[in-house]
């Protein structure tokens, strides 16, 4: 069951004038079939249109944040700051996968954390702001809530390539261990500590194991940046 998509205006800080544009936005391709619509009532033109005003608005971003950066690495960045991980930890920030309407069978499978259902309509939510508000309405979301905190998410996303490296600076083994398993098998939550040692330094929950890892990962992070607060030799 999704959440009213008034909640989500809300939480966004946009009124929509056109309140069909909030909903087209959050209606999965998996609901338009099942309810027989037709095939452009569900979000994929939105994200269409969005991808491309949120790669407009990155790269003017980026290109005035990073004023002798070579082109190349411009490139580089923006794709790091816009893909799938960083525009679904967006997303989750906003609990947009509780908003979207989904399939039974693909909400039954856990489709409101899919990763790339959860980006998909993050940028079909930036093509309804722009059509509703125009440009600078877009801008303002994007700037808000994508291109906010930027070190913090790479600090989520990569999380698990960051803390291998942390650990093998202190010559240790690191190793994810699985200690909870719970749910249906179409809609497992696991839970996984990530360990040096038998030490535990973070644990985390997710609907696969990788985003329990993932999950422990950072928290783990999270844990080491606090002891190490003001050293650069950490993260």
């Amino acid at each position: 069951m999704s959440r009213n998509v008034k909640e989500l205006e809300e939480k966004i800080g946009y009124n929509f004038k056109d309140s069909h544009l909030l909903g087209h936005a959050v209606t999965h391709s998996s609901y338009v079939n099942e309810k027989h619509m037709k095939k452009a009532d569900c979000n994929e033109r939105l994200e269409f249109l969005g991808d491309a005003v949120l790669e407009l608005i990155s790269s003017e971003y980026l290109f005035f944040e990073n004023q002798t950066m070579p082109e190349g690495e411009l490139t580089k960045l923006r794709a790091s700051m816009v893909c799938e991980k960083a525009l679904a930890f967006c997303a989750r920030d906003l609990e947009l996968g509780s908003y979207l309407l989904l399939g039974k069978g693909e909400d039954a499978t856990g489709g409101r954390f899919r990763e790339s259902i959860t980006s998909d309509a993050l940028e079909a939510l930036i093509g309804a702001i722009y059509l509703d508000g125009g440009f600078a309405n877009a801008k303002e979301f994007i700037l808000k809530y994508i291109l906010n905190d930027l070190e913090g998410k790479r600090l989520f996303y990569d999380s698990k390539t960051i803390l291998q490296e942390v650990v093998q600076g202190e010559h240790e083994q690191l190793t994810y261990v699985l200690i909870h398993e719970t749910g249906p098998d179409h809609n497992k939550s696991f839970t996984v500590e990530a360990r040096i040692g038998e030490r535990v330094i973070g644990s985390g929950s997710g609907h696969t194991k990788k985003a329990a890892e993932q999950e422990a990962a950072y928290r783990a992070l999270l844990s080491i940046r606090a002891e190490h607060k003001g050293s650069e030799t950490c993260i």
